[in-house]
């Protein structure tokens, strides 16, 4: 793979309260940087979500509109999801965890993939604009949960 950063951040609530949020694919346009369309396309044999469901994506990187379908290859709530491309640009494998922590959850999000053509020739500027994007995700999802939190219910 010619791609293969990650972030991580502590986040002071519990990791079931962080990963229910987070492993929920209906709020990925909300936290996740680019995302403007997030939707189930295939639902898990099971039925719903988990293991071999689908989301489609519509995002933007660097300026470019980029439609992608990520499979769940693991779902383990609340500690992990673990997604690979099916169909896009590039082929793309995310991990997501979620670890106890004394301050409350630690946070990580893990990409790899970008072989080939155009990714392979700009994998040190791709890979340093994903490592940026991943830690303004983090950050928006800290964000998001602490502003979801205060509200009144």
């Amino acid at each position: 793979m010619t791609i293969d950063v990650s972030a991580e951040r502590v986040i002071q609530l519990p990791p079931a309260r962080v990963a229910e949020y987070a492993m929920d694919w209906r709020h990925d346009h909300e936290w996740t940087q680019g995302i403007r369309i997030a939707q189930l396309t295939r639902e898990a044999d099971e039925g719903g979500f988990g293991v071999g469901a689908e989301v489609t994506r519509t995002a933007y990187f660097l300026g470019r509109r980029i439609d992608y379908v990520m499979r769940v290859a693991g779902y383990e709530p609340p500690r992990l999801l673990d997604m690979v491309s099916v169909a896009g640009p590039m082929p793309m494998h995310v991990t997501y965890t979620f670890e106890p922590d004394p301050r409350g959850t630690l946070a990580r999000i893990r990409v790899r993939g970008g072989e080939g053509g155009f990714y392979r020739l700009a994998a040190p500027l791709l890979a340093r604009q994903v490592r940026s994007s991943i830690g303004k995700d983090l950050r928006g999802l800290e964000h998001r949960l602490g502003r979801r939190e205060g509200e009144v219910l």
